[in-house]
């Protein structure tokens, strides 16, 4: 294989000596089968008890206990696993019923050994349970072949996004690149992203293909490696797959003849079937796909210029780019595939560009009704992949107030499909709407591939070294309202629609926020007016996640 690569890849933690488990339920999660009034005074004298209960703390370096008083975003977190009936200040819509599970890296240190990025860290996975204006939390760490190796051994065992185990001697090292071509020595460390599958089923992911882990959504424990049946192979994937109720799409790069191969999976299925392919028109390897957009009709397949690179990945110290290299000499390309023949309809040229994460993409009409350019928008980052190296936890955890954040935009690809040979990248607004910071978006999920007016992300107000706002953007007006509290960081806004909604902006933004002194609370705001309406703090601040879903109440 040529070169592997795994973005936001890396999550691991240390064991606790004690569980706290405030429902009484080892094991087995919230007692969700209780009559509600029964179960809320029963968690509500477990929650005095929890907080009367001296919080076990995982050891760790003396430098991340010193952060740990002003931030909890950078910090690993304090034990393996904690559940609890959080205080809500405000009030919790009554129709909010259901389930937010978030997943990211929360443990960046094994023993005295701290990991160098922000992706590299063991996966924390974080339950926020609502119903009838309550909120049950919960975290546990997931259970992985890399996490639970490092815990026995208290060493990396498996190369995670910037770290490689420790060689004993050459030979030790020679044995260790044999194992990185069969994909044995890559994590499985699920630490980016969260779905539901269509079935039901509960799944983290990462980019590796062999760090798909079914977990369970109620208790958070770990069920087990997510096994693909077919004999598609290929060791990295999209790690964000377009989820619906009715398919599971991925890109699987192919590292060899350099391009993309598109597959669909049924629900209720772990065979993934080929749409098509997609050759790549430039540079020297496949470029990097953490995400790609879809509409009704197309699958939208880009090919960046920051693209993998077979000697960072042999490398054992991380290059400025970890593994993969920029060549904007190679140029940008967008590629659009429909999805039910696997034909490929357009392929142009377009900037350079650098993206983590699309939002949505939608087909434009012509007055005759035909479809004439596709429209695809994502968190761009001005062609400038220094984006990847800012993201160190050194850097993170070193803000002195000076303006450290690279600038980013919300940019706009228009692919025309009348066989132009170019495509257009603009930005779908001014960035200083939003801070000239973007990332880590939703959208109402009733408009994926769909024509849309608002998007959910994290911006910024500077000086800031990290997006430190939850943003509104509205694309009709070109407009974006925020809010921030100075000294925190919020994670991913999370948008869930009111039941029988009519507009696309009635519903709520949930997040996680990191606060300063070390607290952190889960927060609600409405999705229209973007106001807080409630929020609930934790026994403990929470290091920063990155992607959640929603699992509505049956």
């Amino acid at each position: 294989m040529a070169s592997i690569t795994f973005v936001g890849a890396s999550n691991k933690i240390f064991p606790s000596t004690l569980t706290v488990d405030s429902s009484g339920f080892a094991g087995r999660g919230f007692p969700s089968k209780s009559p509600l009034s029964t179960r809320h005074r029963m968690l509500e004298s477990l929650t005095v008890s929890v907080a009367m209960r001296p919080l076990v703390i995982i050891p760790s370096p003396s430098a991340e206990a010193e952060i740990e008083k002003n931030l909890a975003a950078w910090t690993s977190i304090r034990q393996e696993r904690w559940e609890g009936e959080l205080n809500v200040e405000g009030e919790i819509p009554l129709w909010l019923k259901g389930t937010y599970l978030r997943n990211g890296p929360g443990q960046w240190n094994i023993g005295d050994y701290n990991f160098r990025h922000l992706f590299d860290g063991y996966a924390t996975l974080v339950r926020l349970h609502f119903e009838n204006g309550l909120l049950l939390a919960g975290h546990r760490q997931i259970e992985s072949d890399a996490y639970k190796a490092a815990m026995k051994s208290k060493k990396l065992c498996y190369r995670e996004f910037s770290e490689v185990p420790k060689m004993e001697n050459f030979i030790s090292y020679i044995g260790e690149l044999a194992s990185l071509f069969s994909g044995a020595s890559l994590t499985d460390n699920a630490n980016t992203g969260v779905v539901r599958l269509g079935d039901g089923r509960v799944i983290c992911l990462t980019e590796t293909i062999k760090g798909s882990i079914q977990v369970d959504p109620d208790t958070l424990d770990t069920i087990g490696k997510f096994e693909y049946t077919d004999n598609l192979g290929g060791l990295i994937h999209s790690a964000h797959p377009i989820v619906t109720d009715s398919e599971f799409l991925t890109l699987i790069p192919d590292l060899v003849r350099s391009g993309y191969i598109v597959v669909r999976m049924e629900p209720k299925s772990n065979e993934r079937k080929v749409i098509g392919r997609v050759n790549c028109r430039g540079g020297p390897s496949p470029g990097w796909v953490h995400s790609f957009p879809v509409t009704e009709n197309y699958i939208v397949v880009p090919e960046m210029p920051l693209r993998y690179c077979v000697q960072n990945l042999l490398r054992a110290e991380p290059t400025p780019l970890y593994k993969f290299e920029w060549h904007p000499e190679s140029k940008g390309f967008m590629h659009v595939m429909c999805r039910s023949s696997g034909k490929i309809v357009a392929s142009v040229e377009v900037p350079p560009y650098v993206t983590f994460h699309f939002i949505n993409a939608y087909e434009e009409e012509g007055e005759d009704g035909r479809v004439t350019a596709i429209i695809a928008d994502c968190c761009e980052h001005n062609a400038d992949p220094i984006i990847l190296d800012k993201l160190r936890l050194q850097n993170l955890r070193s803000f002195s107030g000076k303006d450290y954040l690279p600038d980013a935009r919300v940019g706009r690809f228009i692919i025309p499909l009348d066989g132009s040979p170019k495509g257009k990248l603009e930005a779908a607004l001014d960035p200083n709407q939003h801070g000239r910071a973007i990332d880590m978006c939703s959208i109402n999920p009733a408009y994926l591939g769909k024509k849309y007016r608002f998007a959910y992300a994290c911006g910024a107000q500077r000086p800031c070294n990290f997006p430190n706002t939850l943003t509104k953007i509205d694309f009709v007006t070109k407009t974006a309202k925020s809010w921030h509290t100075e000294g925190a960081v919020p994670s991913e806004p999370f948008f869930v629609a009111r039941p029988g909604a009519t507009e696309e902006d009635d519903g709520v933004v949930i997040s996680l926020i990191s606060d300063r002194n070390g607290e952190g609370y889960a927060l609600v705001l409405d999705g229209s007016s973007f106001e807080e309406i409630a929020r609930a703090k934790f026994p403990y601040g929470l290091p920063y996640g990155l992607h959640g879903c929603w699992i509505p109440k049956k």
